[in-house]
């Protein structure tokens, strides 16, 4: 029975893994920003911020996810937050000029850092893992300690996985679009970013009378 639940658990976790990766969401936006801007390496650097973000937000979810639902304040600060930053960030798409191959891997550093601040200002990250996956974790735990562990091990490879081989498609595994295509692929991303920071503003007002 406890077998069981740890293979129900890490099949759980690799199909959250496979839908969160391929999901359209901030993140994802930004690796397919920084593959195009910055070259396939800046991409896999950003596609690699959840186990930055989501790790220790899994360890955390276990012992606060109840503390959390309580705290609408801290939801609305993270959701403000992330609107202005996708804000700001998606307005640059508009003007970034074709990358020059030959310089791309000196800013794969920060490509990384900007993942891992897209997907912290994420407010629906939070609400996942405090809301649903903590408490699923926190459930098998009682039965299986392992099970919750492999659970989040098998999430966060998948995740990775997935966003870094949409990173190496985007990039043609290697080549580079044409000047045009890629400012028309810019103007996507930008239009993304803008998208979501109107539904983090949006989450934001909504849980404005329950702040002030």
């Amino acid at each position: 029975m406890e077998t069981d639940l740890i293979a129900s658990l890490a099949a759980a976790g690799i199909a959250l893994g496979i839908i969160e990766g391929i999901k359209p969401g901030p993140l994802l936006t930004m690796v397919i920003r920084e593959s195009l801007s910055k070259g396939l390496k800046a991409g896999m650097w950003t596609a690699a911020a959840p186990i930055f973000t989501d790790g220790p937000m899994i360890i955390a979810s276990l012992f606060l996810a109840g503390w959390m639902a309580t705290q609408p304040h801290v939801l609305f600060s993270i959701s403000l937050l992330g609107a202005l930053f996708l804000t700001k960030m998606g307005l640059e798409c508009f003007s970034l000029e074709p990358p020059d191959p030959g310089k791309t891997e000196d800013d794969a550093t920060g490509s990384f850092k900007r993942g891992v601040l897209t997907n912290l200002l994420n407010p629906n990250v939070y609400m996942f893992w405090f809301l649903i996956g903590g408490p699923l974790m926190a459930s098998a735990a009682e039965q299986e300690p392992l099970a919750p562990i492999l659970y989040a091990i098998c999430f966060l490879i998948t995740i990775i996985l997935v966003k870094a081989s949409i990173a190496w498609l985007f990039v043609g595994g290697g080549t580079w679009l044409s000047p045009r295509k890629y400012r028309f692929a810019m103007v996507i991303c930008g239009l993304a970013m803008l998208g979501f920071a109107v539904s983090f503003a949006y989450q934001a007002y909504g849980l404005y009378p329950e702040v002030f």
